[in-house]
C-alpha cells in the first residue's frame, strides 16, 4: 500500500513561502480547522501567542490530489544548494517551441511573485525536452519542467 507523502519546507517566514507556492502549483492556503472562521481565531482557542503565529502554514491542492506542502519557521537561513528540489510540472504534452514557451511564460509569472530565474536548459539529445532553473524567494531550487 502507498503512503501519502507530505513535503516539507524549512523556511524565514511560512506565511510568505506557502503564499508563493500556494501560486505557483496552483494550491489553497489550508483552511482552519472544522467550527473556526479564521487561522486568527483558532489559535486564539488554541493558545497559541502572537509571536508564534507565524511559524508554520500549510498549502493544499484543492482537487485533494497533490501532497500537502508544509513551511516551517527555523532560525538558520539556508546555506548550501538543495539535495532535493521540485520539478513544477508546467508545459505538459507541449514539445519544442512550444514548450519552451510555456515554460517562459511560466517563469516570468513566477518572478513577478518574487522566484529568481537562474538559467535555462536547452532540449538536446539525449534529453528532449529543456527547463528553466529557478528558486522560490527564500532561495529553494525548483526546475520548471
Amino acid at each position: 500500500m502507498a503512503l501519502d507523502v507530505q513535503v516539507t519546507f524549512d523556511c524565514s517566514d511560512p506565511a510568505a513561502l506557502a503564499a508563493f507556492w500556494a501560486e505557483a502549483l496552483g494550491y489553497e492556503i489550508q483552511p482552519p480547522p472544522p467550527g473556526f472562521d479564521s487561522w486568527d481565531a483558532a489559535l486564539d482557542a488554541f493558545g497559541v501567542p502572537a509571536e508564534e503565529r507565524n511559524s508554520r502554514s500549510a498549502v493544499i491542492d484543492p482537487d485533494g490530489k497533490g501532497p500537502r506542502v508544509f513551511f516551517q519557521r527555523v532560525p538558520e537561513g539556508k546555506s548550501v544548494k538543495n539535495r532535493l528540489h521540485l520539478d513544477v510540472r508546467s508545459a505538459p504534452g507541449l514539445s519544442g517551441p512550444e514548450r519552451m514557451a510555456a515554460l517562459e511564460a511560466a517563469s516570468a509569472r513566477l518572478t513577478a511573485l518574487g522566484a529568481v530565474r537562474l538559467r535555462r536548459i536547452e532540449p538536446q539529445p539525449p534529453m528532449d525536452a529543456g527547463f528553466i532553473v529557478m528558486t522560490d524567494p527564500e532561495g529553494n531550487e525548483f526546475c520548471l519542467d
